[in-house]
């Protein structure tokens, strides 16, 4: 758990990023605004392999910006030599795989202060659809639509190795589809943004119970409460989600490692 907060960050904290990894391989699952410094405790950014956008907003993309800076201009990836750092020819490029369109939204979000081209030059982007299907490494990746406020996408990551499975419902309103596209997987990852429903009665996030509810009715085996603000009492949250699911309730904490 790199990051855990909803679009306003946590004291010290970081909004959505997750670093998922086996076998050698690193992926890492969004990269909202202060992940890229919490990805920096944990792995080499140089040796991520690849990158895995939900959707485009903010709090789950932003800071691919610093990632492409470092990408771009550290010392390690730099042809000549710099200080301890030999040169290289082959500077590290990851992949890039985020929802069609996003390669204009980087550039129109980049460009309003620099080269338009800066997270395209720096990642290898690949953009997906619904029907989109890859692998990293042993990783198996799938994805299904589901409604927020843009084009979201929850994702399911497999292992081809004999591994868990781990279902990430990124943002959306109460839905039918997370419920079938995560039926029986061994962990959940569920937002569970809002204390109550929205005021205007517009739907993009889920309260603490119907995240329960989602997890109970799909049968999953453990589900992992995040999205979810400093400001709101963890025993509180997790209360609420067990009105609905019987099973193992976790709320997100930065740092914390979950093995499927």
């Amino acid at each position: 758990m790199l990051g855990k907060s909803p679009s306003w960050q946590d004291a010290d904290g970081a909004c959505s990023g997750y670093l998922i990894e086996e076998d050698g391989s690193a992926v890492l699952l969004d990269c909202g605004n202060g992940v890229f410094s919490k990805l920096r405790r944990y792995r080499d950014y140089t040796r991520v392999d690849a990158v895995v956008i939900s959707h485009l907003h903010a709090d789950h993309f932003l800071d691919l910006v610093p990632f492409s800076y470092a990408l771009t201009y550290a010392p390690r990836q730099q042809p000549t030599p710099v200080d301890r750092w030999p040169g290289t020819d082959h500077p590290a490029r990851p992949k890039l795989h985020a929802p069609s369109g996003a390669t204009e939204v980087f550039r129109r979000v980049v460009g309003a202060w620099g080269n338009e081209d800066l997270i395209e030059n720096a990642f290898d982007i690949e953009e997906f659809d619904v029907d989109s299907q890859f692998a990293i490494g042993s990783l198996k990746f799938r994805f299904a639509s589901v409604p927020h406020f843009t084009p979201t996408f929850a994702i399911d990551i497999s292992s081809t190795n004999g591994g868990g499975r781990v279902t990430y419902g990124a943002d959306c309103s109460p839905n039918e589809k997370l419920v079938e596209f995560a039926q029986g997987t061994d962990l959940l990852i569920v937002e569970a943004t809002l204390p109550r429903p929205e005021r205007t009665g517009i739907r993009g996030h889920l309260t603490p119970e119907e995240a329960g509810e989602h997890a109970s009715r799909a049968n999953v085996k453990r589900v992992l409460l995040t999205h979810v603000s400093d400001e709101l009492d963890e025993l509180w949250v997790k209360k609420c989600a067990r009105r609905k699911f019987p099973g193992q309730i976790d709320v997100a904490r930065e740092g914390a490692v979950f093995v499927t």
